[in-house]
């Protein structure tokens, strides 16, 4: 069958005997699947979830209690005070423009203090002109980088005192980045510091990529908004569109007021169909997201078996799905971007190339056959063309089927 599937035995005894060696972080992260499952069925238990929650409503979506059910059941599980879980929301970057533009007022300052936001963030902020932007609107930007893959805890804490910034973003992920995603620990830690400094200051989270890797989220350490998409973890594969938003009920009553109009806010918007979509989702998300995690943890033991630059390696402390392989070489990484397409279960006879792409300097190339457009919870490769040649990979619905998806992408770079 391997065979045939065009898998030589020296790919398939390379992965076999790395899948070996990587047994004791499988173990790691069956534990953290089985405590976040536990967080899960507790909430549709204790919220009463029944059949009748996965009707639809249409129009303006006046009294859907399947909407206001979900939305009590991510409260629950990121241990907030309210959320906002919608299909209204594109994108997880159209989400975190809404959070920005509904808290955010002219003269107000906003502080990334992660470095550079995703580049889809850039025209958002106004770090590249657009008469749509908050710069536009009066809103001001500041950034304090990270230093060694930490915050810069002495800049940050000089910052803050003058009590003038009004809302401070984290980035847990790291885009497109040379920079690690952030750990938990040190999210923890910055978001003591602050509070410390001054209470008053809206910390937001872009929690992208990383709901579920841990058994706990930044709000359980005080982030008063986290933001994620239902495209990547908690989506868990079936939801088809949609993003969240958790945290203090105030700001959350701003945000949807923003997403739909003053007055009505969180209390129209129609689910078209999608409840049952986004509650299966949801339930799946723990051992979908664990797949994706033995996934990436196969795939840096193997290419560091093969002389790749990794990160994070098999054994380290992981935040995210993300996997990053650095290639120092264009045509290495656009090869093991077209060996994903090939392993995919969608298209996995189109051919990807770099090209342009909505938001990015850099022409991009993206390797994803997946069932939901754009769904990076589901086996896909992207990466920017440009030095070191850093390819991005994430997802894997399951663990099997990630695990031949990379024995595709590994013969391909060997062929």
């Amino acid at each position: 069958m391997f065979e045939e599937y065009g898998i030589s035995n020296k790919v398939y005894e390379l992965i076999n005997k790395c899948e070996k060696e990587v047994q004791e972080e499988f173990r790691k992260i069956n534990e953290i699947c089985e405590y976040n499952s536990l967080k899960v069925l507790k909430a549709f238990h204790d919220n009463n979830l029944s059949e009748v929650h996965f009707n639809e409503t249409t129009g303006y979506g006046y009294d859907d209690i399947g909407r206001e059910t979900i939305e009590k059941i991510y409260s629950q599980i990121f241990s907030v005070e309210d959320s906002l879980v919608r299909g209204q929301f594109i994108s997880a970057s159209h989400a975190l423009n809404v959070t920005l533009f509904g808290i955010l007022r002219p003269g107000d300052i906003l502080l990334s203090i992660s470095g550079k936001p995703y580049d889809t963030l850039d025209e958002v902020i106004g770090i590249r002109d657009n008469p749509s932007s908050l710069k536009s609107f009066g809103v001001k930007y500041e950034q304090i980088d990270l230093i060694d893959n930490d915050f810069d805890y002495d800049k940050i804490a000089k910052r803050v005192e003058k009590k003038d910034i009004k809302l401070i973003e984290i980035q847990r992920s790291r885009g497109y980045a040379l920079r690690n995603s952030i750990t938990l620990d040190k999210i923890e830690k910055v978001i003591k510091l602050i509070k410390s400094i001054n209470n008053e200051v809206i910390i937001m989270v872009d929690n992208c990529y990383g709901e579920f890797t841990n058994k706990v989220e930044p709000s359980n350490f005080g982030a008063d908004i986290s933001v994620g998409s239902l495209i990547k973890n908690l989506g868990g594969g079936i939801s088809p569109n949609g993003a969240y938003v958790v945290g203090r009920k105030d700001l959350i009553h701003l945000i949807g007021e923003r997403l739909t109009l003053p007055g009505e806010g969180k209390e129209v918007g129609p689910t078209l169909g999608m409840n049952k979509k986004i509650l299966q989702g949801l339930f799946f998300a723990p051992s979908v997201v664990a797949s994706s995690l033995k996934t990436a943890v196969l795939t840096s033991k193997v290419m560091e078996e093969l002389g790749y630059k990794v990160q994070p390696r098999y054994n380290e402390q992981r935040t995210d799905i993300v996997q990053t392989i650095e290639f120092n070489n264009s045509e290495k990484l656009i090869k093991y971007c077209q060996g994903i397409q090939m392993g995919s279960p969608v298209d996995s006879d189109s051919i990807p190339v770099p090209g342009d792409m909505p938001g990015y300097d850099d022409q991009i190339i993206m390797a994803a056959g997946a069932f939901t457009q754009g769904s990076s919870i589901e086996l896909s490769c992207d990466a920017p063309i440009r030095p070191p040649y850093l390819a991005f990979q994430q997802g894997g619905l399951t663990y099997e089927y990630g695990k031949l998806g990379l024995m595709k992408a590994i013969q391909n770079i060997i062929e």
